[in-house]
């Protein structure tokens, strides 16, 4: 009785964790409606859209628009388009997982997001988003295809 008291426990734990989405910071980007070093989570559970959900921000993209998934454990200036990056966060020594969305607004526009993802989340994120967009995750290198695929 005491252990499947713990399953429960442990499968009602992890139903509130997919509910909530992937913890992220949104790094930089080219979206003027999100804050750098925003902290929120990534949700990928919705049919249509993929959203990042901060205290004071909420950020909804179609599936359908996302038209890059970049993943690597450094940030990739190329894709990042219009992010700027501190010196301390050029420094920093632990390993961090970068995920970069790229997709056409309702303008037609190109934009780009940049998140830092928690490292616990962020092959659950991938795969999601690659089951949702039929894109393939580009990877930045083979450290990150590792990490990235478990």
């Amino acid at each position: 009785m005491p252990l499947i008291r713990a399953v429960s426990l442990l499968l009602l734990a992890a139903s509130l964790a997919a509910e909530s989405g992937a913890g992220a910071r949104y790094i930089g980007g080219t979206v003027a409606a999100l804050t750098t070093g925003s902290d929120g989570q990534i949700r990928t559970t919705d049919d249509l859209f993929l959203e990042f959900r901060a205290s004071k921000r909420q950020l909804s993209v179609s599936y359908d628009r996302i038209n890059l998934l970049e993943y690597g454990q450094t940030v990739n200036r190329r894709l990042a388009l219009a992010m700027t990056l501190s010196p301390l966060f050029l420094l920093s020594k632990s390993r961090q997982h970068f995920l970069t969305v790229g997709y056409t607004d309702s303008a037609g526009k190109q934009q780009a997001m940049v998140f830092r993802v928690e490292k616990s989340q962020i092959r659950s994120v991938l795969v999601a988003l690659e089951a949702r967009t039929g894109l393939k995750v580009a990877y930045q290198d083979e450290q990150a295809r590792k990490s990235g695929r478990g």
